[in-house]
């Protein structure tokens, strides 16, 4: 079942007769059942009679309604106001092609019955309400009615008394004003007139809903969906009216209406006052005469309007109203006959432009009227005849434009109204450059005859296309204005654009601040030099800029008393009340900034001659000072807050001690109390009340500094993650724009910002960390989820600080990071944004929301709509909130080991040993090697020398064109351990590509030297004075910093197996160019044989790049036999770190430890010779399910496979270990 129309019909629609009025708050709208039929938009017109239609205009003023997606599910749009109506008609706009599919809809009206009341008023006549019991004095009203007028002016209502009490609404210019004063006194200066303004073009023959609700002072004015709110004039609550109230205009003897406001023409329905429905109480049950107009509205990209005239006659005569708010556009086009030319009449910048071509000729043109364009009604008339053509704006028929040329005139047989058709009939053709015209027209003649539309239609005597008929469906998009902060709203037919100049805003709606929040942003952006400075403390709130003088990092507020204040004759009872005004700032706007500041002090300076200021310690203060929130202070300045006391008090230098101030003393000579006021939350100083100078030669002189702030607390307002958790914040509640910013820093590819939602995730927004590089802004406020995502071409979880920007309007939505290029979602026109968020506002995501990711990490200076949310308000260890940017590095149970670099993962970290010669979690577990006698290792720092191009490029800038020497040539710092038992050796070698070279060497008697070549000149320094070769690691460590070198060589008696302890040699050679030295030479042989570990010069590990490669061919050389052990391991400074916490071993469980492991093994037995481990070192006897035995002998450098078992202890296997199939 359902409503089908045949498909070749052009402009289908449904019409659905109520039979009577009702109030209709909602439809739905379902396809066709089981089929491919249904509607996925359309629009709606509602009205009283089938031939008049007003269209249903959503917010944003979109008259296109969201239908279906398929043919079962119902989609419900709910009006955002009620509106009444006995005929319904919907067109359908688009609908569902694929698979054959057609328009089909079933549809539910949602609705009340409505009793309707009305009379026609024809500006002639009035009605007068008497109030019952002829008073009228309330506290609280409601008043109610409905109109509809074709006139731009008219009084609705009126009432006045005698005290200067009035209520007023009149319909001015289209727009409705309300005027509403609860009483003046001319005594005091009182006027209690208080004027609201709601809507516009209201003058279009449809209804419209007014409601007037007062209570006190507060007034709610609503015109259909539109309410304005406003606080009235004066200090009264009540209103007192004479004894009647006027509806629909004054009639009075001798005064036809009141002055310059006319009596309303049109329609009234249902007027209540306070309950009272007066239509209904006079029992006037007049139909509304409606006029039978017939407008129609050029909606589409090609509408126009084709409608037949007479043919060849030698005058001509076009008349119409339009009303549209384009700049430009085609109003009416004829071609004359027999090819004598054509006339266009377009509208361009405002005005009717007049076209006259005629073949073989220059064409004539001028221009008639002003600022038409404005969305109100226009009557343009045209005559022409031979020689003369005129035309007539608005009927001011003192004035036509008349030209006189010579032409001929005949008539031809059409014309266009709107637009040109797409045709390719080159015959009577109509051309024209000018865009189509988009507004409304009604009331068309030619030649004197009024064009009947639905005859011309029903006979096919005229075209047309795109085109609403019946109904005008004009809106007023800047009404109310949707640009902010003062910005100037400019609309075309389907959208508008705001003129922000002159405002300090900037942006689609003129809401982003241009100025920074404070001196402290200004100086972030390296603007550290002193002078003006405009700031904004609230960016995009609504307080204004203002200018302030920034001092390097402070901020200074001027105001009109800094000259001083001298003051004589005041009392207690009667003070002197010296008000600061500050310069180019409101006190909200001083307040903000001493708000977001973090410290600000203001100097105050009493000085007095026999005046006192706090009488006595416990007594009444004849003078104070009041700050922020008009409250009022008695202590000054250097004193403590609410301490009562001046700064001598706290310095123990008054002038006499039983006082707190030196002035309370009371002395016949000048005194002062003096200093800052530094208590932040109390400034700035509003007023200065001084109350003890009316005694004989009594006086006192006060003089106030100017404000003094600096440091800006939103900025720095910082948390950090360490837990999945959120925080809390009251529902925000931007309206139609919301911007917010905030810094961020995490290690993590995902995390959830912020997020506002309502009950239903209907309505919300969300900013996240989508993966590592992709920042995305999601929202759902008004059509469907959508997002913008910005693609960073870095990645944005390198644990560095990243400042983030989202807007989000009417317009479009937007996100950036850093200086990286705004990710912009733009909207299509006529679109709404509705944000109205019922949970609370989230920073961070609750563990218990499993979809979205948490996030850990520190977020910083967090902004919404230009207020600071306290972050560091909300800390909370427990739950995982920190305050200041500190995660798990700050409070290590086992700190990052050997200089590595702690890598903050918020809720745990992790250690980057890239700069160290060690590996493991904590960077703990040594890299060492064994070497063989004659074996050795070569690490290549450069391949080639350093031109001296290369050399003064890197001087004068390090990183220009990322070019590095790969070494710092004014510092070193190497470390290594090692243990051997013969001697001599070269443990370590470095050298150039010239001479110079740096060399570690064990000498005979194992003491250790070290020597240095920088030029021509060979250091020598011994390092130690003991034997090192006795087969225990010892540490070295050498660190040179130009010309200053410092060593350190610890040794340590650990327990070391003895048989791995066995010689070893290294030499690290940046090149391969240049010789040995004779003195390094002859310590070579045989060589070094032992053990090494943890080498490093500078950032590079020989060791740890021959076994632990990052690339594919590493700039290791090694000749011999060199494996990896770790017998030359110095015993860490911090200790071992327990095996518990070792990653290695969190297989074996938290709780409970296995009593028997068993392990699959690949060992090699390196030397067999030592003494000492678990017996004869050439046999080893393992328990093993595959091999269980006697000892077996092993031989040198073989490979085996066993397995063992460990009952409950831990045993070393003295080795290498090659593999570990059981991943310990």
């Amino acid at each position: 079942s359902g409503w089908s129309p045949s498909p070749r019909d052009r402009q289908p629609w449904l019409q659905i007769d109520l039979k009577r009025k009702y109030r209709i708050q909602a439809i739905a709208t379902q396809g066709t059942f089981n089929s491919y039929d249904w509607v996925t938009k359309y629009t709606l017109l509602y009205g009283d009679r089938p031939d008049s239609w007003t269209p249903y205009v959503m917010k944003g003023g979109n008259s296109t309604m969201p239908g279906n997606w398929n043919y079962h599910q119902v989609k419900r749009n709910v009006f955002h106001y009620a509106f009444t109506a006995k005929h319904i008609r919907l067109l359908p706009l688009g609908w569902n092609t694929e698979n054959g599919g057609k328009i089909g809809v079933r549809l539910e009206v949602f609705g009340c019955a409505y009793d309707s009341y009305v009379m026609q008023m024809n500006g002639d006549d009035s009605v007068a309400f008497m109030f019952p019991g002829k008073r009228f004095r309330t506290l609280q009203d409601h008043f109610a009615v409905n109109f509809k007028t074709l006139e731009q002016d008219g009084l609705l209502l009126h009432s006045e008394g005698v005290q200067g009490d009035i209520l007023s609404l009149e319909l001015r210019k289209g727009r409705l004003v309300l005027t509403i004063g609860l009483g003046s006194s001319t005594v005091n200066q009182v006027d209690g007139r208080t004027t609201m303004t709601v809507g516009n073009i209201l003058d279009d023959q449809h209804w419209h809903y007014v409601t007037i609700k007062r209570y006190g002072r507060q007034v709610n004015f609503t015109v259909d969906a539109h309410t304005e709110t406003a606080i009235s004039k004066g200090d009264f609550t009540y209103i007192d009216l004479d004894t009647q109230m006027y509806v629909g205009g004054v009639i009075e003897p001798n005064v036809p209406h009141l002055p310059e406001v006319p009596n309303f023409r049109g329609c009234l329905e249902n007027v209540f006052i306070n309950g009272i429905n007066v239509i209904n109480m006079k029992k006037m049950h007049y139909a509304c005469r409606d006029i039978l107009w017939k407008p129609m509205t050029f909606a589409g990209p090609n509408n126009y309007l084709q409608v037949p005239g007479f043919f060849r006659k030698p005058r001509m005569f076009v008349k119409f109203k339009f009303r549209s708010w384009d700049y430009t556009g085609l109003l009416m086009f004829t071609r004359f006959a027999d090819d004598l030319g054509a006339l266009e009449l377009g509208l361009s910048e405002g005005q009717v432009n007049v076209t006259l071509f005629q073949p073989g000729k220059k064409k004539l043109q001028f221009a008639a009227g002003y600022r038409l364009n404005d969305g109100f009604w226009h009557t343009v008339d045209v005559a022409a005849r031979d020689n003369l053509l005129s035309i007539t704006i608005d009927e001011e028929e003192g004035s036509p434009l008349k030209i006189t040329n010579p032409f001929t005139v005949r008539t031809g047989d059409r014309y266009f109204f709107g637009g040109c058709p797409k045709t390719n009939n080159t015959i009577r053709k109509c051309e024209t450059k000018l865009n189509h015209f988009h507004g409304c027209m009604q009331q068309i003649f030619i030649d004197n005859e009024p064009v009947d539309i639905d005859i011309i239609l029903q006979r096919r005597w005229g075209r047309y296309a795109e085109l609403l008929l019946g109904t005008c469906g004009i809106t007023d998009r800047c009404t109310p204005n949707p640009c902010e902060h003062e910005g100037r709203c400019i609309q075309s037919w389907d959208d508008f654009i705001c003129l922000c100049e002159n405002t300090g805003y900037k942006g689609e709606v003129c809401h982003m601040s241009v100025y920074k929040e404070s001196c402290e942003a200004y100086r972030l952006t390296g603007k550290s030099w002193s002078g003006n400075y405009t700031i904004d403390p609230d960016l995009s709130g609504p307080l204004k800029p203002f200018e302030v003088y920034s001092d390097k990092a402070w901020t200074i507020v001027m105001h009109d008393r800094i000259d001083g204040i001298k003051v004589t004759g005041s009392t207690v009872d009667r003070p002197y009340i010296g008000d600061v005004n500050y310069w180019n700032a409101s006190w909200d706007d001083v307040t903000a900034l001493a708000n977001t500041s973090m410290y600000c002090e203001q100097w105050i300076d009493y000085s007095c001659y026999k005046s006192r200021i706090l009488n006595t310690p416990n007594g009444r203060p004849y003078s104070f000072w009041i700050g922020r929130n008009n409250e009022s202070h008695e202590y000054w300045g250097g004193a403590f807050p609410e301490s009562g006391k001046c700064g001598c008090a706290i310095n123990q230098t008054c002038t006499d001690a039983r006082f707190h101030c030196n002035c309370d003393a009371d002395y016949r000579q000048w005194y002062s109390d003096k200093g800052y006021l530094m208590w932040k939350d109390h400034l700035p100083v509003r007023k200065v009340v001084v109350g003890d100078t009316n005694r004989t030669g009594s006086k006192a002189h006060i003089s106030l500094g100017p404000l003094r702030c600096h440091g800006d607390r939103s900025i720095w307002n910082t948390i950090s993650f360490t837990k999945p958790t959120y925080i809390e914040f009251p529902t925000f509640r931007p309206g139609s724009t919301v911007d917010i910013s905030f810094h961020f820093k995490t290690y993590r590819p995902h995390g959830v910002f912020l997020e506002n939602s309502d009950d239903w995730l209907r309505n919300f927004i969300r900013i996240e960390l989508n993966t590592t590089q992709n920042l995305v802004f999601i929202f759902m406020v008004g059509d469907g989820i959508l997002n913008v995502t910005l693609r960073s071409p870095v990645p944005l979880n390198d644990n560095e600080w990243h400042f983030v920007q989202a807007e989000l309007n009417v317009k479009l939505a937007r996100i950036k990071v850093d200086y990286q290029p705004w990710a912009v979602r733009r909207f299509p026109g006529q679109t709404f944004v509705t944000m109205e968020f019922t949970h609370p506002l989230l920073v961070g995501t609750s563990p218990a929301n499993r979809t979205l990711w948490p996030f850990l990490g520190c977020l910083r200076g967090l902004r919404m709509n230009g207020v600071t949310l306290d972050l560091e308000g909300k800390a909370n260890e427990e739950q995982g909130i920190r305050r200041n940017c500190t995660g798990q590095c700050l409070n290590a149970t086992i700190p990052c080991r050997n200089a590595a670099q702690c890598i903050e993962g918020y809720a745990a970290y992790t250690c980057d040993c890239g700069n160290t010669a060690f590996d493991g979690f904590y960077c703990h577990k040594d890299i060492g090697a064994y070497f063989e006698i004659g074996s050795w290792l070569r690490y290549n720092i450069r391949k080639k020398p350093t031109t001296n191009e290369e050399w003064w490029a890197n001087w004068l800038d390090p990183h220009y064109h990322n070019f590095s020497l790969g070494y710092n040539d004014t510092s070193d710092e190497i470390e290594f351990s090692f243990s051997t038992f013969q001697t001599p050796a070269v443990l370590l070698y470095i050298s150039s590509f010239v001479q110079d070279y740096m060399a570690v060497i064990l000498k005979k008697d194992g003491t250790l030297d070290m020597r240095y070549r920088l030029g021509l000149i060979t250091h020598k320094y011994q390092l130690s004075f003991r034997n090192l070769a006795d087969g225990y690691p010892h540490y070295v460590n050498i660190t040179r910093h130009n010309r200053t070198i410092r060593t350190q060589v610890l040794w340590e008696l650990v327990a070391v197996d003895v048989h791995t302890v066995t010689p070893l040699s290294l030499s690290l050679t940046p090149s391969e160019v240049g010789d040995i030295d004779y003195e390094i030479q002859r310590h070579n042989s045989p060589g070094l044989v032992g053990c090494i570990s943890g080498v490093r010069y500078n950032i590079y590990a020989p060791l740890k790049t021959l076994f632990r490669p990052n690339e594919t061919e590493p700039p290791v050389t090694v000749q011999g036999f060199v494996s990896e052990s770790n017998c030359g391991a110095f015993p860490p400074v911090h200790g071992y770190v327990p095996w518990e916490a070792d990653h290695w071993f969190t297989s074996i469980g938290e709780t409970t430890y296995p009593r028997s492991l068993q392990y699959m093994l690949q060992f090699n037995v390196l030397d067999t010779s030592v003494q000492g481990c678990y017996g004869n070192a050439e046999h080893l006897s393992l328990t093993s399910d595959v091999w269980a035995g006697p000892a077996v002998p092993l031989p040198t450098s073989s490979s085996y496979w066993t397995s063992f078992e460990m009952d409950g202890c831990l045993i070393t296997i003295c080795g290498c270990i090659r593999n570990d199939t059981s991943g310990l």
